[in-house]
């Protein structure tokens, strides 16, 4: 049995909140597979970042090359299959997101080993590796063996808890150099285009507020987003939404959008498709306001409203800002 790695995830400078929950379950895991518990920073700064995980791992690798740009995989990809190869961790754990769906699945068939996507689970019974998943639109959840290491998984965010760090940690930095033939590699990055928003990323949010074919058109998302506002939520849509030009692709939650895992999941109009509830069916609580009582969506909810959300929505954001003392 080897050290489980952790290759932390970075967004707009800042490490991703799911790089804690991996490192997190990682403390958990590495005194079942007896090793160190190592997290890898790849940047140009990484030594300098590598200072915020102190305290999360046994040992922080910063790895660093001038080919590094935040979340191009493919320059990471080459530095972690060299690294993977020299010092044979037993798991490297990643964040189900844009970067590490992947990323995972590229080294791992790079260095010849399996890799499990976007679980919700994941242990170490009789010394074997063992995640769960969902599949077919969250109607089952599939139990993952892994027969050999290294093992590679990626985690879906938001379904793991977050522990303080531990000062007991000696969390030593080694600073590694790599060098990346940039000319090698099969895609470059020639331009990055991001849409100014103050709200939270979608797949980042505690809380999200979610609207589908029940709020008419691009004006109804105003009530969802006086709401959002009042909560510091992110908004969501379903894909019927997206489709009739409402509002923009970024916000789809779905099989063909974005799988969430708030906290809290408000359905707006929302009747509550597979394809929908595929995306956002780990949400911890999902409260919907639907005025179909049959819609198939209270049927999946913990709470559940029968009403025209263009009444209760209001109400909810006018009741919330006064408990809210906003």
């Amino acid at each position: 049995m080897g050290d489980v790695w952790v290759v932390a995830d970075i967004f707009e400078g800042n490490f991703r909140k799911v790089t804690f929950e991996a490192l997190s379950k990682g403390r958990e895991l590495k005194e079942k597979l007896g090793g160190n518990l190592v997290a890898l920073v790849f940047s140009k700064d990484a030594a300098s970042m590598a200072e915020k995980l102190k305290g999360y791992a046994d040992k922080i690798l910063a790895v660093t090359s001038d080919a590094f740009t935040p979340s191009f995989d493919l320059a990471w990809s080459t530095a972690l299959k060299e690294l993977v190869q020299e010092r044979k961790p037993s798991l490297v754990l990643f964040g189900a997101t844009s970067l590490g769906r992947g990323l995972s699945p590229r080294v791992a068939a790079g260095v010849g080993a399996g890799n499990a996507a976007d679980v919700i689970d994941i242990d170490v019974v009789d010394g074997k590796v063992v995640t769960k998943r969902t599949m077919y639109g969250g109607k089952v959840i599939a139990t993952v063996e892994f027969k050999s290491e290294p093992c590679f998984v990626s985690i879906r965010p938001n379904v793991m808890s977050v522990l303080e760090p531990d000062s007991s940690l000696a969390s030593e930095v080694e600073e590694i150099k790599k060098d990346v033939d940039l000319a090698a590699l099969k895609a470059k990055i020639v331009e990055v285009v991001k849409k100014a928003s103050e709200r939270v990323e979608l797949t980042e949010a505690r809380i999200i507020v979610s609207g589908g074919r029940g709020v008419k058109g691009p004006e109804g998302f105003k009530v969802l987003e006086e709401l959002a506002d009042v909560l510091g939520a992110a908004i969501g849509a379903s894909r019927a939404a997206v489709d009739s030009g409402w509002i923009d692709h970024s916000h789809q939650v779905g099989q063909t959008g974005k799988v969430v895992s708030p906290e809290l999941y408000i359905a707006c109009g929302i009747s509550g498709a597979i394809q929908h509830f595929a995306g956002m069916s780990s949400s911890k609580y999902i409260v919907a306001i639907n005025k179909d009582p049959e819609a198939p969506i209270f049927k999946k909810c913990d709470y559940g409203i029968v009403g025209d959300l263009f009444k209760i929505v209001p109400l909810l954001t006018q009741e919330l800002k006064k408990a809210l003392g906003k």
